[in-house]
């Protein structure tokens, strides 16, 4: 029987994803994420925040560099790679990443309108070509994106930052 290989995190961006071109045109997008926990130690209430380090190739990697930026909330899935170079001393150094297989943008509708309180940045989309199109949109949060897809949904939800 084979192994199983599957990471699932709920986190904030540290900072906005770092894009490359490499050889053929392909892209990788990588940025840290930050995940916290939190329980009662002693009574009094104790968070740890552990930081992952994200890499997204080809079209995921388009679709980040479009939409993600520092402090978003995203859903991501996908499968941890190890992998090995020397430094500029010649020490061999590793380094545990987690490679997106899909992931889902996680928040309010206004988090990613254009001008939003939320975000001021402008270029970032809403999803939707303009007019009245809220109204047909379906009223559950999928805003996923999946390996070899670049179709983003910004589907409105009940306002709350909360998975369920």
């Amino acid at each position: 029987m084979s192994g199983v290989n599957k990471v699932i995190l709920v986190g904030h961006l540290g900072k906005d994803p770092e894009v490359r071109y490499l050889e053929g045109n392909v892209t990788v997008a990588s940025f840290p994420l930050a995940t916290t926990e939190t329980y009662n130690k002693d009574g009094k209430r104790v968070e740890q925040t552990e930081w992952h380090n994200i890499v997204m190739w080809r079209g995921l990697a388009d679709v980040a560099a479009k939409y993600l930026h520092k402090g978003r909330l995203v859903y991501i899935e996908g499968k941890l790679r190890t992998r090995n170079y020397e430094d500029k001393e010649g020490i061999r150094r590793y380094s545990t990443e987690v490679v997106v297989e899909n992931f889902t943008l996680l928040g309010r509708r206004s988090d990613f309108e254009p001008n939003s309180p939320a975000d001021n940045r402008s270029g970032i989309a809403s999803g939707n070509s303009g007019g009245d199109q809220h109204k047909n949109q379906k009223s559950d949060d999928s805003r996923s994106v999946s390996k070899g897809e670049s179709k983003v949904d910004f589907s409105e939800n009940d306002g709350d930052d909360s998975l369920f």
